[in-house]
């Protein structure tokens, strides 16, 4: 049997599509933004199947470069809901299957639209055909870590002040790229950091200990901020050694702005 689907978005069509008791499913060729989008539903529910992505080497490094993307990704890898691998070999279209349906994945500007069969035979022998090539596929490094072990940490080893700003300036980002505008995860930290007079010895062991940067990554992008104004130091002497620096606030406009305003504003200064 097959009948269309015509959804306002992606986990729309996974709620009509497999709704079932489908435990596994295979995510083949996604676009960029189908990725964040599972991504993102994956992450707010416990009721989807586990999913196995083959994808483009390439779209998947484009859109890993989004630590808001990777971070919560790399959440579903360690939780067993996640796996990704390369795919070798293009697809004609994007496909969602499952034991018990294949959909065949076309988006457009409003909305996405989806041709869906849960003919037996030709589900199994989809299946089949995809459960072998990702089982021959390699899988893709994820280097990011996952957004739960980042907030644990920082918790722990910085402070839940510092922590709860960290949250709230991400909530307050559309993407956390580094790039066109956008903060990066370095530069949040470090920002977070200055709003609650840490140490910068402190912030960058803990990131380069997460896995967030290398401590030179911190030390150059604090450099930069500091250069731009963003940021300022003050240094405290310690008994044995050079003394060690602790983040401010630089610029005037940035004082006494909560977390979401100090995310927009630094924008602003940074673009």
């Amino acid at each position: 049997m097959v009948s269309n689907l015509l959804e306002a978005d992606v986990e729309n069509i996974l709620d009509a599509a497999f709704a079932g008791d489908d435990e596994a499913l295979f995510v083949v060729d996604p676009a960029a933004e189908t990725i964040v989008s599972l991504v993102e539903a994956a992450s707010d529910r416990d009721d989807l199947p586990e999913m196995s992505m083959l994808v483009d080497e390439q779209t998947l490094k484009d859109v890993m470069e989004d630590f808001l993307v990777a971070s919560k990704a790399a959440d579903l890898v360690d939780q067993g809901a996640l796996d990704l691998r390369v795919l070798g070999e293009a697809v004609d279209n994007a496909l969602f299957v499952s034991p018990s349906r294949v959909v065949v994945l076309v988006s457009t500007t409003d909305h996405v639209a989806a041709l869906a069969s849960d003919d037996d035979e030709f589900v199994d022998a989809v299946f089949e055909t995809h459960s072998e090539a990702f089982a021959d596929a390699e899988p893709y490094a994820l280097r990011t870590p996952a957004i739960s072990r980042v907030r644990e940490t920082m918790d722990a080893e910085i402070g839940a002040a510092t922590r709860e700003d960290f949250d709230a300036m991400l909530a307050a980002m559309d993407a956390a790229r580094g790039d066109d505008g956008d903060l990066d995860e370095v530069t949040v930290s470090l920002l977070v950091a200055a709003k609650n007079d840490v140490l910068l010895y402190d912030i960058s062991k803990w990131g380069e200990d997460v896995g967030i940067a290398s401590k030179a990554t911190f030390s150059r992008t604090k450099t930069r901020l500091e250069d731009l104004g963003v940021i300022d130091t003050e240094k405290v002497p310690i008994d044995v050694g050079r003394p060690r620096l602790r983040l401010k606030l630089g610029d005037e406009r940035l004082h006494d702005l909560d977390a979401s305003a100090l995310a927009v504003e630094a924008a602003d200064l940074l673009a």
